[in-house]
């Protein structure tokens, strides 16, 4: 995680009534002719302007790169950092020979990377040995401010039900070693090797959040706080909450779309908590079911209704969802903005139908590649 994040968005939205938003990004760094992902974190390191390197950090991989933009209240100071850092990194990439894409995973064949050389890494290699997966798995994270930990945690319970939906705009990465996987998300099959990764389970209080914390560590799940890979988290360094549950968007206004609901989902939860309704207790292997549908899918299929069970397609439950947010996003200035980025989601399709569009035209990865990047940059 980089430190733009650090700043008290509880703070700022106490003084305002409206909650904070900040994003992470993680990128995947390809050679530029095969498309093939390459160790050359380093390299692009070197070539970063300097007054933009306390927002750019190394990540598990040397194919893979972060950005961290600085939390703000509009989404236009958003949507202004990430488009100055993708096109900074990007530039960066290029002077040291390589590509950057906003791609879930790789979708060419090639050596698999070794990880970044650092003590915590090198302890998760020996414990977990194989399960690291493939060219490197890139996500989303966005940062939300709650005021204390307790109100966290019931937001956790509060935005639970509703990830599916997030995962499912958000996926993009149907390519793997060459080929169509049949998934929308191949990252997110790749990243539930790992076993602590699964849907946030539902949490009596943050007293139980910390002693499940404790119980996973003893049992050997995970190393640290830091390996806790729920779809939402409380953040271990920030006070905010943490929702972490997509492959990384593959332009600007995707990400700004997913940074908006995401807010406003978290608005709403809090209001649900403030107000005293109950959070939706829905089964945690309906969770799974309708994560595993959205990551096969997207929203170029369908879905799981969590308050029914029910498959729908997944645009109408889309809809639904937004229109539930709409007071949230009203009360942030976002709704006209959200609108229209739905828009041009609905006539584009996710980052997955995108690619395998250009692939369907051409029949060459190397376009595809090609065409995420253009994309990455803006």
């Amino acid at each position: 995680m980089t430190g733009q994040v650090a700043e008290a968005p509880s703070e700022m939205a106490a003084a305002t009534g409206l909650l904070t938003v900040g994003v992470e990004e993680e990128f995947l760094l390809v050679d530029p002719h095969a498309g093939a992902a390459v160790p050359a974190v380093d390299l692009v390191m070197e070539q970063v302007p300097a007054e933009l390197r306390g927002q750019v950090e190394r990540e598990f991989q040397t194919s893979q790169i972060e950005i961290g933009s600085p939390p703000g209240l509009e989404l236009s100071s958003i949507r202004h950092s990430l488009g100055v850092l993708r096109r900074a990194l990007s530039d960066a990439a290029e002077r040291a020979g390589v590509r950057l894409l906003a791609i879930g995973t790789g979708p060419v064949d090639g050596p698999v990377p070794p990880v970044v050389d650092k003590p915590r890494f090198d302890r998760m290699i020996e414990r977990f040995r194989l399960l690291v997966p493939g060219p490197g798995n890139n996500g989303m994270h966005v940062h939300v401010g709650v005021p204390d930990p307790e109100t966290g945690v019931q937001v956790l319970n509060h935005v639970r039900p509703w990830l599916p939906m997030l995962h499912a705009m958000t996926t993009n990465s149907p390519f793997s070693r060459g080929e169509d996987t049949g998934y929308a998300s191949w990252r997110s099959v790749e990243w539930e090797r790992w076993p602590s990764v699964a849907p946030t389970p539902f949490l009596e209080s943050h007293e139980h959040y910390q002693r499940l914390i404790r119980q996973l560590i003893s049992s050997g799940v995970m190393l640290d706080e830091g390996m806790l890979y729920w779809y939402a988290r409380l953040s271990a360094k920030y006070p905010t909450v943490e929702l972490r549950i997509g492959d990384v968007c593959p332009s600007v206004d995707d990400a700004v779309l997913v940074a908006a609901l995401v807010r406003a989902l978290v608005a709403t939860a809090r209001e649900d908590v403030e107000a005293g309704r109950p959070a939706l207790q829905t089964d945690h292997h309906l969770l799974v079911g309708a994560h595993w549908r959205a990551a096969h899918d997207g929203l170029e299929g369908d879905a799981v209704d969590v308050t029914t069970g029910e498959i729908r397609p997944a645009w109408e439950l889309l809809d639904r969802f937004v229109e539930r947010l709409r007071p949230a996003l009203e009360q942030h200035g976002d709704w006209a903005e959200v609108t229209d980025l739905l828009g041009g989601l609905r006539r584009h399709g996710t980052g997955a139908a995108r690619q395998r569009a250009v692939y369907e035209r051409t029949g060459r990865l190397t376009d595809v590649v090609q065409d995420v990047a253009r994309q990455t940059r803006g």
